[in-house]
């Protein structure tokens, strides 16, 4: 699968995803390229239990499923497994006309009560987010949709909300990781706003239905919760064919970090401190307390990466920043884990494609790709093989790869 590695190809990316029915409900970090799950999926059948151990946003599982293909994946965060399982739901034949109606009657719900005193998220700093008129009309609108009983429209609900959330936030995605913009933007700040804080919700509203009948999935397909290294306590089946994954890479960007502002409004965080314990949790996790847990962890004795050259990479790293050579360290033993775990429930003959991105700390770059076909040479897997997919935006030695291997 070379596809020009020296362009960027950005179709290859989340970019690529944004106007592709449900896979473009929500702009998240974690979500990766829906053409290139498409053309691993190509050699597959309606006789495969595809898996992916890494859900994400749930791009494979919904890639498997519209296609008919049966799925299964895992993501350790619960806000991420809930949004996963709503993407794969199959929605009725009047669901989209109910959501719209559901959204008009939020709407005169909150236009009654914008002023009123409502709940708002405990998110550090958010005055930064959001203006104060703009958190009221937010706050408004979340708790008409907290009083709706209907589970699907409700879920329904939640997306478009996190869509005019995030829409309305001061934050940019100029670029991979969201930043904050220079000047605070406000719902309220435009001439002729009148009714266009409403006209908002209801075009999320919208666009969420597009998205829910562009596509339907015709086969079954669900998102555990629970931890890819220890798979086999986490999934009801142990016969997967095929496995479409892009793990977290290992560049420090945390997800949660991401992900705070969804989690916060839908319940699924109320402290910083939570935040940092559920990034620990994942592999390569790095948000809030997360780094001073790093800095007390030491590698089991046990525990040992299969690179000839990842010892002296480390001592590379640490000549800059020991912290960064713990958190490489720690990723690749958590990475053995979990492909340790992976073979226990996979068939014979099960066709492994992950999505990874190297890395670069300082002048040293960390062959990520090759440390993967190590791995899996090492528990048994073969027939590995690396192909390069494109060329990242950051730095010039940043590829993306896919690692196959047989199981």
């Amino acid at each position: 699968m070379i596809l020009s590695p020296l362009k960027r190809n950005d179709h290859l990316t989340f970019r690529g995803n944004v106007n592709q029915g449900r896979h473009g409900w929500l702009r998240l970090t974690p979500a990766y390229s829906l053409h290139v799950v498409r053309q691993l999926l190509e050699t597959c059948t309606k006789n495969d239990l595809v898996l992916d151990p890494f859900s994400g946003t749930g791009t494979t599982p919904l890639a498997a499923t519209c296609l008919g293909i049966p799925s299964h994946s895992v993501d350790i965060n619960p806000f991420l497994v809930w949004f996963g399982n709503v993407k794969l739901t199959p929605f009725a034949s009047l669901t989209g006309h109910k959501l719209i109606a559901a959204a008009e009657e939020v709407i005169e719900e909150a236009s009654r009560n914008v002023g009123n005193v409502f709940w708002t998220p405990d998110l550090h700093q958010i005055e930064k987010w959001w203006t104060p008129e703009t958190l009221a009309y937010l706050s408004a609108i979340h708790a008409a949709i907290e009083k709706r009983k209907q589970s699907n429209i409700k879920n329904l609900l939640k997306i478009a909300f996190c869509r005019l959330m995030i829409q309305e936030a001061h934050i940019s995605f100029g670029h991979q990781s969201m930043s904050f913009k220079s000047k605070v933007p406000s719902l309220f700040d435009r001439t002729n706003r009148a009714m266009e804080e409403h006209a908002s919700f209801k075009d999320s509203a919208i666009f969420v239905r597009r998205g829910m009948e562009y596509e339907s999935p015709l086969a079954e397909s669900t998102v555990f919760e629970g931890d890819s290294r220890n798979l086999e306590n986490v999934l009801p089946k142990k016969r997967y064919s095929v496995v479409i994954t892009s793990p977290p890479y290992p560049n420090r960007m945390s997800y949660v970090r991401e992900l705070r502002p969804y989690m916060y409004w839908l319940g699924y965080l109320s402290n910083g401190r939570q935040a940092g314990e559920l990034d620990w949790q994942a592999i390569g996790g790095t948000w809030g307390c997360a780094t001073s847990l790093l800095n007390q962890w030491t590698p089991p004795e046990s525990a040992s990466v299969p690179f000839p050259e990842f010892g002296s990479i480390l001592r590379s790293i640490e000549k800059n920043n020991a912290i960064l050579a713990r958190y490489v360290h720690r990723y690749f033993v958590d990475t053995v884990s979990h492909i340790r775990s992976l073979k226990n429930v996979l068939r014979k003959g099960a066709r492994c494609h992950y999505i990874v991105g190297n890395s670069k700390f300082f002048d040293t770059v960390l062959p990520v790709e090759k440390i993967y076909a190590s791995i899996f040479r090492d528990e048994g897997f073969v027939d590995v093989g690396i192909d390069a997919i494109r060329k990242r935006n950051s730095k010039k030695e940043l590829y993306e790869y896919v690692v196959t291997a047989c199981n």
